[in-house]
């Protein structure tokens, strides 16, 4: 088995949304309201294009990906830093740490090595009954909660990935508040 890592093009968009989908099936049945959880194929051609998609490739079968949210894109996070989203792993795949494998790949090629980012945040629903405590595992932290308008309260989450430069990222980020 061989496991490759690469960002997704336009190219790529039936095979993500389909993985997407069908992981985001259980969110769907919880009832929480995550975008991805009901995105067609218009709205993952435009995620896409408007995002850094990433996906875990085994062998050649797509079995997780996540999107990098940029702060200068259309959709920032809540503090000015890469944001994760749209997280999915095959459900088929369950068990075997390959979400983690993921975003491992994800923080370290992209968002530290290649955009040199100090710390990187996601959200997560607060009643979802497994998300938060799995972030946690991973080494996320919760900075703050946020109701969007979405039937549930967000739990934002950050992880550190590079300690220097996230002190420099904190007196920059306190100078200008």
């Amino acid at each position: 088995m061989t496991y490759h890592f690469r960002q997704l093009t336009l190219n790529d968009c039936d095979a993500f949304l389909a993985l997407t989908l069908k992981a985001y099936e259980p969110i769907r049945q919880l009832g929480i309201h995550f975008d991805a959880a009901t995105a067609d194929r218009e709205r993952a051609s435009l995620h896409l294009q408007n995002h850094g998609v990433y996906a875990l490739f085994l062998d050649e079968q797509m079995v997780s990906t996540a999107t990098v949210r940029y702060p200068w894109g259309p959709l920032p996070g809540p503090f000015g830093l890469p944001h994760i989203g749209w997280f999915a792993t095959h459900p088929d795949y369950k068990g075997q740490q390959l979400g983690k494998k993921m975003l491992s790949s994800l923080e370290h090629t992209v968002l530290d090595q290649q955009l040199k980012a100090p710390a990187v945040s996601l959200g997560t629903a607060e009643s979802h009954p497994w998300l938060a405590e799995m972030y946690q595992r991973f080494g996320y932290q919760v900075v703050s909660k946020a109701d969007l308008g979405k039937g549930h309260i967000t739990l934002y989450m950050k992880k550190v990935l590079n300690e220097a430069r996230h002190q420099q990222w904190q007196h920059l980020h306190a100078a200008r508040g």
